[in-house]
């Protein structure tokens, strides 16, 4: 068991925190190349521009204004101005973080239909988290030293930082489990998202995402926690914001170009157990009546089947389209839940 508390551990881990910060540059650069032709469709107008993309762009670039201030403290050997960088680096890796969590709760809120009651458990949870960011200014303190040439730290309040860290983590775990509330198929049928090809893009890698942005946080916290040096302490806080931006960016992107194929309708009931009951035309009255005259619920439920052309794997496959119709005292009431539209509006 090493000595963190030693100087030469703690220059060892400075030095292992050097090369780390370096080489998750290279990876958020890659990341960024891969995917920069969103951003330009988004800019040049091929794609739609909503309000909930300015916390992508947002997200996305004040990361990489992060990174770049980081490597300066790190790399620089010209006396600078320590304080103001430090600041600078600090609430804009915490507010990346929190970004990454906006973009992950707008996701969420999509998924329930821009339920009101959840946007505001949401918004609330938001502004508490934005609340402990926006005092990472007042965390440290950094000056330059002419013997080391290079920037120290002589302050830093863990405990504000422990708190925010924590608290994105919580943060993290709460919309990651209602997503998998949300998605994950009931016992004896699909689910309500469950059958959609948006429930299966959520529920294939959208979660996966959710639960590696929770983790980041986990791992970044726990250190802090351990508190066993100053330099083990904050090591994975770079890896957690840059880990919580790609996925939440992501997340983001898959959505946005998910809808250009076009929203699936979802009915109130499981369209693939209405289709297992009847392939044919079909119609289906149900009346239920009461002893005395006039009254009663009468439900119809129209099938129908339809061929539509695809090409997919050299094969051409049949689709069921379902039509639910309700009857009240002789008044007809269409509903149609549009859950990916709703996504779409976001």
């Amino acid at each position: 068991m090493p000595d963190w508390t030693s100087e030469a551990e703690v220059q060892l881990d400075a030095e292992a925190l050097l090369k780390l910060t370096h080489a998750l540059m290279g990876v958020y650069i890659w990341e960024w190349f891969l995917t920069v032709d969103f951003d330009w469709e988004l800019i040049t107008g091929k794609r739609p521009f909503r309000w909930p993309i300015a916390f992508y762009f947002a997200n996305r670039y004040l990361l990489f204004f992060a990174i770049i201030g980081i490597l300066i403290s790190f790399d620089t050997t010209t006396k600078l101005n320590c304080q103001a960088i430090y600041v600078f680096n600090q609430l804009a890796g915490n507010a990346c973080v929190g970004l990454a969590s906006i973009n992950l709760s707008l996701r969420t809120l999509a998924v329930y239909g821009n339920s009101k009651l959840l946007a505001i458990i949401l918004v609330i949870a938001i502004l508490g988290h934005w609340s402990l960011i926006l005092q990472a200014g007042v965390l440290l303190r950094a000056v330059w030293s002419d013997q080391s040439n290079q920037c120290i730290i002589v302050y830093t309040n863990n405990t504000i930082l422990a708190a925010t860290l924590i608290y994105t983590m919580v943060f993290d775990l709460l919309v990651f489990l209602l997503n998998a509330h949300k998605l994950f198929p009931r016992k004896g049928n699909i689910g309500y998202m469950g059958g959609s090809r948006l429930g299966r893009l959520l529920f294939g890698d959208g979660l996966v995402y959710f639960f590696i942005a929770f983790l980041s946080n986990l791992l970044a916290t726990v250190f802090m926690l351990l508190n066993l040096n100053s330099i083990m302490t904050v090591i994975f806080n770079v890896p957690a914001a840059i880990a919580s931006t790609i996925v939440a960016c992501r997340v983001v992107r898959r959505l946005s170009t998910f809808t250009n194929e076009g929203p699936e309708m979802l009915n109130a009931v499981s369209e693939t157990q209405l289709y297992r009951k009847s392939r044919m035309p079909s119609v289906l009255q149900a009346t239920s009546a009461r002893n005395h005259s006039g009254a009663g619920v009468h439900v119809q439920m129209e099938t129908y089947t339809h061929s539509e052309a695809i090409v997919e794997h050299g094969s051409a496959s049949n689709h069921t389209g379902i039509d639910l119709g309700l009857h009240c005292d002789g008044t007809k009431v269409r509903s149609e839940y549009d859950v990916e539209a709703k996504a779409i509006a976001l």
